[in-house]
């Protein structure tokens, strides 16, 4: 290392501060052979002109050469192995370098020393001017944003920590260069486009074309892009002289988008200006901005765009890009407007939208879905992810060219919310890549109050896309022209390269957060500012009538037709009465729904099936259906114990869940499982992804070997993130009705980092949008002594959110349970037999209706002895029961039952051992309620009919204030009229949900069960 800092030092005493910086952290050579090579040696000649080769190659490819010459002079080329010798043996700078020998071989070899000194005394100055010329060229590439003109209030708070960035005619001298060097020429390296089809160009010259593509409108950040290719490409669509030029008629085009989206602002203003309504005045330009990426996309041949973003200017979106019809926007307004479908409904700026139009540039048909989000700006983003990946999944397009995903955010939530790390994170994942993401981020420069000085660590709000090196392109958005060129590009490198791109939209905010809100409270001088602002119409109609592009009249008559067909839709609007949410529908389902948007039937035939098929079934489950697959040992024990459950014609929960998902895929069902190491299992009893133990990476899924007909089987490992990956899994569910997709949690309690996703989207999406989703959640649950973290799956928190009265009794009906389905938000259930479980999922399908199913599973229950089914509980005619009744000696003589125990779950074969224990198998009956909610009153009072001398108790593990007793006790008492007191046995109440120390929780344990059988 003293060597090369030597060497290099030498070489360039003028760059001698940039060298050390990139010494300090070298760039990794390529391993070739065993020897780290220098690829970029190929630029390089044979035949070396009477100037160094140093011309050609920047200050940083010297230290790599040197690295790979110190390890085997043939690594590099014969004029460095000379250079490096001599430079070795003290030769000064200037004088190390020889011309490399002819290429008729005649050469005498290595000159010596001597013969070298005085040889070329300006060599010294004509290297070092060169690789100064380069870092300089480099500085603008890496740091030209900092200086560009983003901010159209020119009040740009973005910090740089003061550092100097090095660029422009007055920096020169920071490169060892002086003013009268702007009029030499230099040789341009391969690294820069800016010189077109010329390789050198005056300093002068260089510095102004470097100013024109880094330092206007637009700043690109790119170079921490660890690829090549990727980095030229970029370079290309910046450098090239004259390369963001447009003809009249895409400038006339440009123009008629911004008048939309600007008319289309004024218009509400005028009409409705005391509404929230989160405008779009202050970046106009988004509209024409999506409209060029959907444009150029669908050009590449994208067929669907889904889209996400936050409330600000989505009716701007759904009027000028989305293309709904804008009276049904303006009726939206009417305060007396009647709600004919049930649910909540939402504010209009939180509603989406589903439409397929023809894309007149590309004379094609897009599809384009704008997804409904509530105001926690950033949730939707994984969740429009899912969406896209399913989309892409079910019509084959392995590679996105089709479907593709455009997210909007905020600049303070882009970097204040950590639902966008994740998402970022999700985006090279082998069973979460969309295949490229384009982020629009609309810079405010502010949040609702607070400046970015407040609300963020890094200088761009974007900075957090670096961390999966997606380019970022920052624009003044006062300038549309700009904004065109970046969303072109952005759209082509999406279609190029498949990866990331962030476009920053550097705007402002004319009113405050909302039309209703004062902004001068707590941003005086910015809002002073903005109030002299001049409109970006104004600007660029200015422009283009100077240029000659369009006229004054033109201009005003296409404003003119403008407001016409807003004043037209206006008076369409008040004939509406009453509001159809169904209209804001973003992801529907064709031919699963009647055209009342109603099911085709209300009933569920038999989730059983052939004991054929549960044979089959579990003989694949106990098998490797690969030739020379080598498992390990104790995977093989596995497998064995599933063929003898298989022939005993039993199984158990892993088995059981096969069974089901098996089952599905055999009837053209896809099953999606996806979750922290779901592929083995947390608790190792899943292993549905074998690995070959001789071979990396190779695998067998055998749930793909069922059928040769059967739909795919997907089960992946996911990051361990849950807010993003539930949401992803909840986009995903929503592409399809025909799908079973699931997310399994670590543990239970896990669920609580991804609350936003379950109490926002799960819990009230159909609800709020009229959006039915079949998502399982699968929440293992149970006190096993393991302490607070791994305990408790929350059920209280559930059960609080489901929408049924405890205090009304429901018409009991023949279709009393299907209807109760239908009804309600969700479907909570703690199965308690691997049976329950397998029907449950099988009905999750097999129902004519879509609900969100929250399953508490277990973790002891996975191998416990008595926790298994009969293959005869699965067989057809068999359903899922709701409420499994005692069926012992207590059931036999219920008049002589002194206690009916009611629990759910695990308990119950505590309670069941107890029972026998003690002796008391005919005195205390206890049921099982399997399906919490929505709860089922008509079984729960059979069994109360039928013990009528029977004390009532709810038991179970967790905690009085947790768990489920506050949930089913007022419905148990409905149920009887409030003719019998409910009692409770369980443990008191906590604020943890369950003890660390494995003796507390066992006397917690003795004590509630001493309760439960105190008769």
């Amino acid at each position: 290392m003293h060597r090369l800092r030597t060497t290099v030092a030498r070489l360039r005493p003028a760059v001698a501060a940039h060298t050390a910086q990139s010494i300090s952290q070298p760039r990794p050579l390529v391993v070739k052979g065993g020897l780290r090579t220098f690829q970029p040696l190929r630029c390089l000649s044979a035949s070396v002109a009477s100037e160094p080769f140093l011309n050609a190659t920047s200050s940083n490819y010297v230290e790599e050469m040197y690295y790979a010459w110190l390890e085997n002079p043939k690594n590099v080329h014969k004029s460095w192995d000379i250079f490096f010798r001599n430079a070795n043996a003290g030769v000064p700078p200037g004088m190390a370098y020889q011309s490399p020998p002819p290429l008729s071989g005649t050469a005498q070899g290595l000159a010596s020393v001597q013969t070298l000194v005085g040889a070329q005394p300006n060599m010294e100055k004509l290297v070092a001017d060169h690789l100064a010329v380069h870092s300089l060229i480099r500085a603008y590439q890496v740091r030209g944003h900092h200086i560009a003109k983003l901010d159209p209030l020119d009040i740009s708070c973005v910090d740089f920590d003061d550092a100097p960035c090095a660029v422009g005619f007055q920096n020169v001298g920071f490169y060892g260069l002086a003013e009268s060097d702007l009029d030499k020429v230099f040789r341009l390296p391969t690294t820069t486009f800016i010189g077109g089809t010329e390789s050198t160009l005056p300093l002068r010259e260089i510095i102004r074309r470097l100013e024109l593509a880094y330092c206007q409108h637009i700043g690109v950040e790119f170079m921490f892009i660890n690829d090549v290719e990727q980095c030229q490409w970029i370079r290309q669509k910046f450098e090239t002289p004259g390369i963001m030029q447009f003809s009249p008629e895409e400038k006339r085009t440009l123009l008629g988008r911004m008048i939309r989206s600007t008319r289309f602002e004024e218009f509400l203003q005028r009409k409705w200006s005391s509404e929230k309504r989160f405008g779009l005045e202050g970046c106009e330009s988004l509209i024409p901005a999506l409209k060029t990426i959907i444009d150029k996309s669908s050009q590449s041949g994208v067929e669907s765009v889904i889209m996400g973003m936050p409330h600000r200017g989505r009716l701007n979106v759904l009027a000028n890009v989305i293309r709904k019809e804008l009276e049904q926007i303006f009726c939206q307004f009417d305060s007396k407007l009647e709600a004919a479908d049930e649910g909540s409904g939402d504010v209009k700026y939180h509603l989406g939208m589903y439409h397929k139009r023809m894309n007149r540039v590309s004379d094609k048909y897009i599809t384009l879905s704008l997804m409904a989000n509530p105001s926690h700006l950033e949730a939707v983003d994984p969740v429009v992810q899912g969406k896209t990946k399913a989309e892409q999944f079910y019509c084959g397009d392995i590679e996105g060219k089709r479907v593709m995903s455009i997210l909007l955010h905020g600049d303070a939530a882009f970097a204040g919310q950590g639902i966008v790390y994740e998402t970022f994170h999700l985006s090279d994942l082998p069973s979460y890549t969309t295949h490229g993401t384009i982020h629009v981020v609309v810079n405010n420069q502010i949040g609702f109050t607070t400046d970015p000085r407040m609300a963020r660590s890094s200088p761009y709000p974007t900075d957090v896309a670096r961390v999966v090196n997606a380019p970022i392109f920052h624009v003044n958005a006062d300038d549309p022209e700009a904004v065109m060129y970046v969303c072109n590009v952005a759209a082509e490198w999406r279609n190029t390269f498949h990866k990331d791109v962030v476009v920053d939209l550097v705007c402002y905010r004319r009113n405050g957060h909302n039309e209703m809100d004062e902004p001068m409270f707590t941003q005086p001088l910015m809002y002073k500012q903005i109030k002299k602002q001049k409109g970006v119409l104004q600007k660029f109609v200015e422009k283009l009538t100077a240029e000659g592009v369009v006229t004054t009249q033109k201009y005003e008559e296409e404003v003119a037709r403008y407001d016409k067909i807003c004043e037209e839709a206006y008076t369409r609007s008040k004939d509406e009465k009453i509001l159809h949410i169904k209209h804001w529908l973003d992801s529907p389902w064709p031919g699963f729904f009647t055209l009342e948007g109603q099911p085709k039937n209300m009933s569920c035939p038999s989730t059983g099936i052939t004991e054929e098929e549960l044979k089959h079934i579990g003989n694949i489950a106990a098998s490797v259906p690969v030739e020379d697959f080598t498992i390990h040992g104790g995977l093989s024990r596995i497998l064995k114990g599933r063929g003898n459950m298989v022939s005993q014609r039993v199984c158990d929960w892993a088995l059981g869940e096969y069974m089901a998902f098996g089952s599905l895929l055999k009837e053209g069902i896809h099953v999606r499982l996806s979750g922290q190491d779901v592929e083995r299992g947390t608790f190792s009893h899943r292993h549905h992804v074998l690995h070959d133990q001789n071979v990396d990476k190779r695998i067998c899924i055998p749930m793909n070997y069922i059928s040769p007909d059967q739909a795919p089987y997907t089960v992946c490992n996911s990051s361990l993130s849950e807010y993003g990956v539930l949401g992803f899994e909840l986009g995903f569910a929503m592409a399809s009705p025909n799908a079973l997709v699931l997310w399994e949690a670590q543990f239970g309690d896990f669920h609580n980092t991804a609350q936003c996703i379950i109490d926002q989207f799960i819990s009230s999406g159909q609800a709020k949008w009229v959006r039915q989703n079949g998502i399982v959640l699968l929440l293992p649950h149970g006190m096993e002594g393991m302490g607070p973290e791994h305990s408790s799956a929350r059920p209280e928190r559930f059960l609080q959110m489901c929408n049924d009265d405890p205090e009304v009794l429901p018409k009991l009906s023949d279709d009393f349970a299907m209807r109760q389905l239908h009804d309600c938000n969700w479907i909570v259930v703690n199965c308690s037999t691997p049976a329950n479980y397998f029907h449950v999922l099988r009905r999750q399908i097999l129902q004519p209706f879509r609900k969100p199913l929250i399953i508490f599973t277990p973790k002891s229950l996975l191998r416990h002895p008595e926790a298994k089914s009969s293959f005869d509980d699965m067989l057809p005619g068999t359903h899922f029961k709701r409420v499994i009744p005692d069926d012992g000696p207590a059931a036999a003589s219920p008049e002589k039952v002194k206690r009916v125990i009611f629990c759910s779950g695990k308990v119950y074969y505590e309670l069941t051992r107890e029972r026998k224990n003690r002796g008391l198998d005919s005195e205390v009956a206890v049921i099982r309620i399997e399906q919490l909610s929505p709860f089922p009153f008509d079984l729960v009072r059979n069994e109360t009919d039928r013990y009528p001398n029977a004390d009532l108790l709810w038991c179970q593990e967790e905690h009085k204030n947790q768990g489920y007793y506050d949930y089913v006790k007022p419905r148990i008492r409905t149920t009887i009229n409030r003719t019998r007191p409910v009692g409770y046995a369980g443990r008191e109440p906590a604020a943890a949900p369950a003890t660390g120390n494995k003796q507390t929780h066992l006397m917690e344990l003795q004590r509630f069960l001493d309760t439960a059988f105190d008769v």
